[in-house]
């Protein structure tokens, strides 16, 4: 590896103090470069000095070779920071890098909980209603599913959140954002019974230990993990909150009503469940495309 390559690593791990890691990963991504430019344009070649057509050229092999896209992304990343050293430090004039054009990253669809395993959990009578933390454990996951929360709202909520009266909860969500969620009178008959059996606590927390303190954000993963060990799924927290919106969306509810209940700023992070959301988009199709119609 050339003084360059050095002088910019020794720059990166001592002046803008990067992770070691962070620091592996751009010598690697440089080695790689480095070897890839002297067999392709011959030892003569000064890999510190490219035209961006070069680069694009190794970033083409990496394509065709199966490198994953996110990994693309970052030795371009690793390109830019180092070239833009140069111009900082080395006199150099332009950033060849800069024009590289990393592709989009396909988003993966939320995982989701298929509605006849949730309701293989919730729908299933407890051993013993009068045990605390049996009734507490299922409100838990009823109540994730049902309200489409995330495990961090569900372990901060209080219990002057809950108002029965009005079968309606009030959560903080991001950015300290308060969003109000309607519940079932199911939910609120649990809700009520695990109220019950409740110990004493001065916290003011709704979920709460044996002992009476508050949980804590990895319980709601255990319980969650729990309560679903019999059957075929293993979801998170999250994955029941994209269950509930998913299911929803199936169900007819808008796309409107289901961000208002998830607490999403945007429309378009809403916009991801439309993608596991059939059945209402198949139903139109046969009733009203010609070709669904057509009889054979």
């Amino acid at each position: 590896m050339t003084e360059k390559y050095q002088s910019f690593l020794n720059y990166i791990r001592c002046e803008l103090n990067l992770s070691a890691r962070t620091v592996l990963s751009y010598t690697y991504d440089l080695r790689q470069w480095e070897a890839f430019a002297t067999a392709t344009f011959g030892t003569d070649f000064d890999s510190t000095s490219p035209t961006s057509n070069d680069l694009r050229m190794w970033v083409a092999r990496l394509a065709s070779d199966g490198v994953s896209q996110r990994s693309i992304r970052r030795k371009i990343q690793t390109l830019r920071a180092f070239f833009a050293y140069m111009m900082k430090r080395r006199g150099a004039l332009t950033n060849p890098a800069a024009e590289l054009q990393p592709g989009r990253m396909s988003k993966p669809l939320p995982r989701v909980v298929p509605p006849s395993q949730t309701a293989r959990v919730l729908d299933t009578d407890l051993t013993d209603p009068t045990d605390f933390e049996q009734v507490r454990d299922h409100l838990i996951v009823d109540m994730l599913y049902s309200t489409g929360m995330r495990a961090s709202e569900l372990a901060g909520l209080r219990d002057c959140d809950i108002n029965t009266a009005a079968a309606e909860l009030k959560v903080v969500g991001k950015r300290n954002k308060e969003r109000i969620i309607p519940y079932s009178q199911s939910l609120a008959d649990m809700i009520s019974r695990y109220r019950s059996l409740r110990p004493d606590t001065r916290t003011g927390a709704f979920f709460v230990l044996a002992d009476g303190s508050p949980i804590a954000y990895r319980h709601v993963n255990a319980t969650v993990k729990r309560e679903f060990a019999g059957t075929d799924s293993h979801p998170t927290p999250h994955a029941l909150r994209h269950s509930c919106a998913t299911d929803m969306l199936n169900a007819g509810a808008s796309l409107a009503a289901v961000r208002e209940l998830l607490g999403h700023a945007s429309l378009a992070t809403t916009q991801i469940y439309t993608h596991l959301s059939t059945s209402e988009l198949k139903h139109n199709y046969k009733l009203a495309h010609p070709r669904a119609q057509k009889k054979s």
